[in-house]
C-alpha cells in the first residue's frame, strides 16, 4: 500500500514488472480507466468496452488498480478509494483539462483534442519527444504549444500562434484557458481514441521528466 502521494511513482509501477508478453496496454489505459472510475461505480464489461480492451487485459488493469489502492471493487462496480480520490485529484492538477477541437490548422486528422498541462512550460524543449510519444500510440502527429509572455507559442515553429494558426488559437483559449508556464498538447488521429491516447502520452512525458 501506498503511504505516499508521488504521483509519477505510481504511475510507473502500474505498467512496470508486467510478466510474459508485451501487454496491450499502456499507462494512458490506467489514467483513462481511473477517469471513467471516478464518475461512479461502473461495471468491468463497460470499463473494458470504454477501454476498447479485451477481457483478459482488463481483468490484468483492475488487479493492478487494485493492488495499488487506487480502486476497489463490489458488485456494483470499480470504485476509487480514498486513495485513489487523492490520485485522481492530484493527476488532474497536472493535466486539469482536455477538449475535442473541430478542425483547424493542427488537424491532421479527422480527430484534433487539446490537453492542458498545468505549470510544465520549463520542460519543453522543441516539442519532438511529445510528438513521438503520440505517435507510438497511434496518433497522426501532436504540436506542443506553451504559454509564455502573454501568448501562446510553438517552440521552433510559431512565436504567435494567435497570428499564425488563429482558429486553433480561438478553441484553444476559450476551451482550456491557459495560464502563464502552461503547457498545450494538441494531439490529432483517425480516430477519438487515438488522438486522446496520444494527446495523453505527449502531457504524459512532461509529468514524468
Amino acid at each position: 500500500m501506498w503511504t505516499g502521494m508521488d504521483v509519477k511513482q505510481i504511475l510507473r509501477s502500474l505498467i512496470e514488472k508486467i510478466p510474459g508478453p508485451t501487454p496491450a496496454f499502456t499507462t494512458i489505459h490506467f489514467i483513462k480507466a481511473l477517469e471513467l472510475i471516478s464518475k461512479g461505480p461502473i461495471g468491468r464489461g463497460k470499463l473494458a468496452k470504454e477501454l476498447k480492451v479485451g477481457e483478459g487485459t482488463i481483468r490484468t488493469i483492475i488487479k493492478r488498480l487494485k493492488a495499488s489502492n487506487l480502486i476497489t471493487t463490489s458488485q456494483s462496480g470499480c470504485s476509487l478509494t480514498t486513495f485513489g480520490e487523492t490520485f485522481w485529484k492530484k493527476l488532474k492538477e497536472k493535466i486539469p483539462k482536455k477538449a475535442f477541437l473541430e478542425r483547424n490548422e493542427f488537424s491532421l486528422a479527422e480527430y484534433t483534442i487539446a490537453v492542458l498541462v498545468r505549470g510544465c512550460k520549463d520542460k519543453v524543449k522543441t516539442g519532438l519527444k511529445q510528438r513521438d510519444a503520440a505517435i507510438m500510440m497511434g496518433a497522426e502527429g501532436a504540436t506542443t504549444l506553451i504559454v509564455e509572455n502573454g501568448k501562446i507559442v510553438a517552440p521552433t515553429v510559431s512565436q504567435n500562434i494567435a497570428k499564425d494558426y488563429p482558429i486553433a488559437y480561438k478553441q484553444i483559449w476559450k476551451l482550456l484557458k491557459p495560464k502563464k508556464n502552461d503547457v498545450i498538447i494538441v494531439g490529432t488521429a483517425k480516430t477519438k481514441e487515438k488522438a486522446e491516447y496520444g494527446a495523453l502520452a505527449a502531457a504524459l512525458t512532461l509529468i514524468e521528466d
